[in-house]
């Protein structure tokens, strides 16, 4: 991509964007009327026009019914698809809205319409039009939360969700470049409102861009910072899959598989139950026990994933008790976090899933 970002994006630019999905057999676009997605829709069009072969591309507009003038803007973006060749489905959130927290279940609701559209269409990929801009605000808005370095990497260019993958092609691509891609195409499109609404953390984190980009902290540093975090979240991961292995490992031979373990560590006793050697464990470095924890704790949870300070809190409880058991003190520890138990008894940490909750009589 050219480094100026008033410079439009070119056919050859478009071909490099989108590469990695020529031989899908279909993608939805999902695309709102906005200016980065509208320029999705284009750019993905030009894209396969020079294909011999190449993917269905199905422009899908999600209208949340939150503004009024939702309605019309889908039916825009349904005259430009039609005007690209492509077909077009406008979707509806339909239901109760909640009166906090609306734009994470209204992000939500989007991506859970996205992916039936995608499955009913044949798609095996969302191409989202998240920009350059959008990556730094993610990693900003985590970093006022005080995400580790998962969460700091921002958005990944390929996830899975709700069993499709979801891709951003743009993700090194600025705003502005889009719209200058847009206004030398002579495209319309749409401002949503909730853009510059103050009542929301997006619109006030991107007043404050300008200030930041005097002191370095542009979207393209912003964005780097994110990729370079990915890097060494990779990474990490990489050391504890190895770290996961040998414990398995330690523990088979402290057993004896026949022994009612697995290879995997799994307790043939225990329904579902990841078992650590608890000295193996208690010698790995911090974030490799913290995300061995979060691991198991996801893994045979009923209640979604664990926060990662919750986790982090309940593995200061569960050193401090092995802590207590190496000075010969016989320590013990039970505790529930995310619908698993987890729980220290001699040599063993164990992780399974909790019993259910009883419901309170009312």
């Amino acid at each position: 991509m050219p480094d100026d970002d008033n410079s439009p994006i070119s056919a050859l630019d478009a071909k490099r964007l989108f590469a990695d999905w020529k031989a899908a057999p279909a993608v939805v676009l999902a695309v709102s009327g906005g200016p980065d997605s509208i320029a999705l829709m284009w750019l993905a069009a030009r894209w396969r026009r020079a294909l011999a072969r190449g993917p269905r591309l199905i422009a899908v507009t999600v209208d949340h019914g939150l503004r009024p003038e939702a309605a019309a803007e889908a039916r825009e973006v349904r005259r430009l698809a039609r005007a690209l060749d492509l077909p077009h489905r406008t979707l509806r959130w339909t239901g109760a809205k909640p009166k906090t927290g609306l734009p994470a279940a209204a992000r939500a609701a989007r991506y859970r319409l996205l992916a039936q559209a995608a499955r009913s269409s044949g798609a095996t990929h969302i191409l989202t039009a998240h920009t350059r801009d959008d990556q730094a605000e993610t990693l900003l808005m985590r970093m006022l939360r005080g995400s580790g370095i998962a969460g700091l990497a921002a958005m990944a260019r390929e996830t899975e969700r709700d069993g499709v993958q979801l891709a951003r092609p743009l993700l090194q691509v600025s705003k502005s470049q889009l719209i200058a891609t847009l206004n030398k195409a002579g495209i319309g499109f749409a401002e949503d409102p909730t853009n510059r609404d103050l009542n929301f953390t997006r619109p006030r984190l991107r007043q404050l861009m300008p200030v930041l980009a005097a002191e370095g902290g542009d979207s393209r540093n912003l964005a780097r910072l994110a990729a370079r975090l990915a890097r060494a979240n990779a990474a990490v991961e990489v050391l504890v899959d190895g770290a996961e292995r040998f414990l398995d490992l330690k523990l088979g031979d402290r057993k004896g598989l026949p022994g009612g373990f697995d290879a995997r560590g799994f307790d043939a006793k225990v329904f579902d139950a990841k078992v650590f050697d608890t000295r193996a464990f208690a010698a790995m470095p911090e974030e490799i026990r913290l995300r061995l924890l979060k691991r198991a704790i996801d893994r045979f949870g009923h209640e979604g994933p664990a926060e990662l300070g919750k986790v982090e809190a309940l593995l200061s409880q569960l050193d401090h008790a092995v802590a207590e058991q190496t000075k010969g003190s016989p320590a013990r520890l039970k505790q529930t976090l995310a619908g698993a138990l987890v729980s220290l008894t001699g040599e063993r940490i164990r992780v399974h899933p909790a019993p259910p909750r009883r419901r309170r009589a009312k």
